[in-house]
């Protein structure tokens, strides 16, 4: 069976966040660079609960981490 692709969009959206083309790119404008020894869970700006869903979905290899990764990637 294949995993499931999320999209930036779909993380958006499972993180509760407005999660439109305009939205993304103003909350990455917005809380980038992050430092570069901060994980993305740690960053100040998650709820403890969407802390945990990045990284529980990191930690496991989960199908969420490609898309976990490229958001990494954005803020830092």
């Amino acid at each position: 069976m294949e995993k499931p692709v999320h999209t930036m969009r779909s993380l958006f959206d499972q993180l509760g966040l407005p999660s439109d083309n305009a939205s993304i790119k103003t909350f990455i404008a917005e809380h980038r660079p992050l430092p570069d020894a901060m994980r993305l869970s740690d960053a100040p700006f998650w709820s403890k609960s969407q802390a945990m869903f990045l990284r529980e979905e990191l930690m496991d290899d989960a199908d969420w981490a490609m898309v976990i990764d490229e958001l990494n990637a954005e803020l830092h």
